[in-house]
């Protein structure tokens, strides 16, 4: 789960599709939720493109309690995959390279409709 689809969600938000909402929502799937998608959330913060209704440090261990999800850690795998990844476009950082690399190392679907997923072998739920 992305960082958009994951405040989407707990937020109750009207952009999350009904079929992500479904999955998610089924407590028979496992959710894995990547800390660089939480990195992404810290800095977005720190520069103030988005504000929580409760400061990082309680809403988000708050939320990943209440939804039972489990933080996905950088590992070498997924290093050695992102290395593999081709350039759709040239920033060497960027963020969904990541998590892209960790749904493939990990062989896990990646929720969201960011249409740059399309580009790469990969799961996407939405």
């Amino acid at each position: 789960m992305i960082r958009a689809i994951f405040l989407w969600f707990v937020g109750g938000s009207e952009k999350l599709s009904k079929n992500a909402r479904d999955f998610i929502e089924n407590f028979d799937n496992e959710f894995f939720m990547s800390v660089v998608s939480l990195w992404e959330i810290g800095i977005k913060i720190s520069i103030n493109k988005l504000e929580l209704a409760e400061p990082f440090d309680t809403f988000i261990p708050q939320k990943i309690k209440e939804n039972e999800l489990t933080v996905l850690p950088i590992e070498l795998p997924h290093i050695s995959q992102m290395m593999k990844l081709p350039f759709h476009h040239r920033d060497p950082f960027d963020i969904n390279r990541f998590i892209i690399a960790q749904s493939i190392a990990e062989q896990l679907p990646i929720i969201g409709c960011d249409g740059f997923f399309k580009s790469y072998d990969i799961d996407v739920i939405w």
